[in-house]
């Protein structure tokens, strides 16, 4: 199988149909992107989407997220979603790679970041593999309505 990490430039309505066909295995509360959503996600300065490509359909997505802070260039990894008949195959690991962590080596950028729920065992197993520690920490979310 050939799989190709890309980042995406411009927005198209493969990625919209990617992203309506992945996000779903993500979150079960997220609402569909239209293109317009699409449009902003891929126009926004701060974010890089990335894909994967096996034998040419996208496959999985994330976005790399590098925020200038006062305490140095931080980088946050963000909606990682591989598509359920491409898991096991390393889309993931290779998404992670030549993606987020690449990217933010060659900015500057002091660390990456990403969350995981921990009944995300095999995510969370995938991450420590590539370097990335958990952190003691408490998030606080606050839902704007």
């Amino acid at each position: 199988m050939d799989i190709r990490v890309e980042i995406i430039r411009e927005p198209s309505e493969e990625l919209v149909d990617a992203f309506r066909r992945l996000l779903p295995r993500l979150s079960t509360t997220a609402r569909p992107l239209d293109r317009a959503a699409v449009d902003r996600l891929v126009g926004c300065d701060a974010n890089t989407v990335l894909v994967a490509r096996a034998d040419g359909a996208i496959t999985g997505t994330l976005t790399l997220v590098l925020l200038p802070l006062p305490s140095g260039l931080r980088g946050r990894v963000e909606d990682v979603v591989v598509d359920d008949t491409a898991r096991g195959q390393g889309i993931a690991g290779l998404l992670i790679v030549q993606g987020p962590l690449s990217l933010a080596r060659r900015s500057g950028a002091r660390t990456v970041d990403l969350t995981s729920r921990p009944d995300r065992a095999a995510a969370n197993r995938l991450y420590e593999r590539l370097g990335f520690q958990a952190r003691e920490s408490t998030v606080h979310r606050y839902t704007v309505d």
